[in-house]
């Protein structure tokens, strides 16, 4: 049995407990020593970064191997269509390779807090909000994606990460959840003798 943290990453926060810039960090709103993040949110991205103590479980959370789904909440520059989320849905083509499938919908624009950096308007330009899910973690993999089909990220908030959900928190805010490891028997090795052939031949009479 092991802790999460679930924390609401606010905008131009760095996903670190120090920094030598004098920029806000993670420890400017956590205090719990021993906890720290699985994964990252980029400094103008916003929404849910998890932390935990366990080794174990941040192995499970951040390895390639157990990526776990990441759900993002995007206003893009732009009217977005069907045919700019079918090709997002295909995957796109970046510098570092094509990205896989990813589930993609337009929606109406949420209810969320408001910005400290707020968002740039132009009244010639209209903006849209897309839905995107992800299973991989290139770097800033979802503002390259939406640009590559001409639609520019204005903001990026992260809702979601497998079962973990914002729910409501607002940005600053964190809770701990418990989690139940599944567990993981150790491999035995067979013994030589079970690999023989059990019948011997019986030595010779004399």
């Amino acid at each position: 049995m092991s802790e999460i943290l679930l924390f609401n990453k606010p905008y131009d926060v760095l996903s670190q407990f120090t920094d030598g810039q004098g920029r806000k960090t993670l420890g400017d709103y956590i205090d719990k020593p021993g906890f720290y993040p699985a994964g990252r949110l980029d400094l103008d991205s916003e929404g849910l970064l998890l932390l935990t103590d366990d080794g174990q479980l941040a192995h499970q959370l951040s390895h390639p191997r157990h990526k776990q789904p990441k759900t993002y909440w995007v206003q893009v520059e732009g009217s977005a269509t069907e045919h700019e989320c079918a090709l997002l849905r295909a995957g796109v083509l970046l510098k570092d390779g094509k990205t896989l499938p990813a589930k993609i919908q337009l929606i109406d624009e949420p209810e969320l807090w408001l910005r400290t950096n707020p968002v740039r308007s132009r009244q010639s330009i209209p903006t849209s909000w897309l839905e995107i899910t992800i299973s991989e973690g290139k770097n800033r993999q979802v503002r390259r994606m939406t640009a590559a089909v001409g639609l520019p990220t204005l903001r990026l908030v992260r809702v979601a990460i497998g079962p973990w959900q914002l729910q409501g928190m607002q940005p600053g805010d964190y809770r701990l959840e418990t989690v139940h490891l599944p567990q993981t028997k150790p491999q035995t090795r067979k013994s030589n003798q079970s690999r023989r052939n059990p019948s011997r031949k019986k030595p010779k009479q004399p």
